[in-house]
């Protein structure tokens, strides 16, 4: 494994116990792989933080090796909050996320200490920090059964047509999500523009990678995580109760591994498929960070904590 760039020179951590503002929020985003955990631990050392995933599916339960969530260990003693919310089982929605991360930073705030949101899930992240007004919009059961008849390409020209703004930026290869995007795109005219209501004073510093530095990072994780038994926890996941659909419906492990437990796919498919698609993937990720101007974008730990600093200190 390469050697980690967010460490001090003498791998040590002091500890900065800044003046907080209660509205002071640091956002660590980036693509996949690209190291965010590691960093956002040791920078909520140094400043008396916690942290805050906004990853879509660390908030399942069970979900651990495939989503890469953190474990105790890792965590050396910081406090990690919007793991494990729900049962793979339960359908969790974003408006749902915001609630609970919002409430989860204002606790760490009115402790004096720093929050810290972390993650690669675009809509997460942006839910909490452009503080998203979502429409209300009943869901169309009628119309959901007719869309989840359709074949994953024919879905994917629907809503280019619907929503090409949408289209860049989503998973394509996700049904669930694709079914959800046509759905809002045909009952508000698409993905609407939110009504914007900011809550935090945000520093959002981006995870920066070079691409082929990053897909190597991404073959290494994987084969790793396959080492340690990410085949046998969607094995155990499947004998819990949820369905292969609902399994492929989260898309890149989950789905690429159920493939291959239904004998769909071999197992150096699997591996392929799961190769291009998460390259794929933070690529997708990458499309939508570039679009905001605020991200200030670093390549090590000592650009992270100078502008922490100056940030707690403007």
């Amino acid at each position: 494994m390469k050697k980690n760039k967010f460490t001090n020179n003498n791998g040590s951590i002091s500890s900065d116990r800044s003046k907080l503002n209660q509205n002071k929020l640091v956002v660590i985003l980036g693509p996949t792989a690209a190291g965010k955990t590691s960093l956002s631990i040791k920078l909520a050392k140094k400043f008396n933080g916690e942290v805050v995933s906004a990853d879509s599916r660390q908030v399942y339960k069970g979900m651990d090796i495939g989503t890469g969530k953190v474990t105790k260990k890792e965590m050396q003693s910081i406090p990690h909050h919007l793991l494990d919310v729900v049962s793979p089982k339960t359908k969790f929605s974003v408006a749902q996320y915001q609630i609970k991360a919002i409430e989860a930073i204002d606790k760490i705030s009115q402790k004096k200490k720093l929050p810290f949101l972390v993650g690669g899930s675009p809509f997460y992240i942006y839910s909490v920090v452009e503080g998203w007004q979502f429409p209300e919009m009943k869901s169309n059961p009628r119309l959901r059964q007719q869309l989840e008849k359709k074949s994953l390409q024919e879905l994917q020209e629907m809503l280019k047509k619907l929503d090409s703004k949408r289209y860049k930026t989503i998973e394509i290869q996700n049904k669930r999500r694709l079914v959800r995007a046509i759905e809002i795109a045909k009952t508000l005219g698409s993905v609407p523009k939110l009504n914007k209501n900011p809550q935090f004073d945000c520093l959002i510093l981006g995870v920066k990678r070079d691409k082929q530095e990053l897909a190597e990072l991404i073959h290494e994780r994987l084969l790793e995580r396959l080492s340690v038994g990410m085949i046998k926890e969607v094995e155990n996941i499947k004998k819990s109760g949820v369905s292969y659909k609902r399994l492929d419906s989260f898309g890149l492990e989950y789905r690429w591994i159920a493939r291959y437990l239904q004998n769909k796919i071999s197992k150096q498919e699997m591996i392929e498929k799961l190769q291009t698609d998460i390259i794929k993937f933070s690529k997708r990720q990458m499309t939508w960070f570039k679009k905001d101007k605020k991200i200030l974008w670093i390549e090590n730990q000592r650009q992270a904590e100078k502008l922490i600093r100056n940030f707690l200190n403007a």
